[in-house]
């Protein structure tokens, strides 16, 4: 694995969040509304923040204070944005790869390792919405225990 940030976020107790990329219009709002809960709450948030509802939570995150984890379904990349080095830098962020940086684009194949990380190294797995006999309900069905939904 490959490791950039704050290793020690590590040791909090872990929200995974993971979410389908069409969701319906209902659902979008009351996870913005579980985003800024954790937020508020200073609880740690691991995510791939892929999709635009987890860039959205992603940002909604970014604006409190609490440790987040970014997990990539790539390699690490070379040039970061302002943001992620700011958050990095504040010892708030950690991101973490299962790839090598020859890894340069998310597939499917390293979207399911990312998300099945995710699911591994948190204590409890967010999943405001799924689409049905979609990857992430057998993630779901694999973990229902661990699992909230709204």
């Amino acid at each position: 694995m490959y490791y950039l940030g704050n290793k020690e976020i590590l040791n909090n107790y872990k929200i995974g969040f993971l979410c389908s990329r069409k969701v319906p219009a209902g659902i979008i709002l009351k996870t913005y509304d579980w985003a800024v809960e954790q937020r508020d709450k200073g609880n740690c948030i691991v995510s791939g923040f892929h999709s635009k509802i987890e860039k959205d939570v992603f940002d909604i995150l970014v604006k409190g204070s609490q440790p987040i984890i970014l997990v990539l379904a790539k390699g690490m990349m070379k040039r970061w944005d302002k943001k992620i080095i700011e958050l990095v830098n504040q010892n708030r962020l950690l991101i973490i790869s299962l790839f090598s940086e020859k890894v340069t684009r998310p597939t499917i194949k390293t979207a399911i390792k990312r998300n099945e990380l995710i699911a591994e190294i948190s204590d409890k797995i967010f999943i405001p919405y799924f689409s049905p006999n979609s990857y992430l309900q057998t993630l779901y069905d694999n973990y229902k225990l661990k699992v909230l939904t709204l």
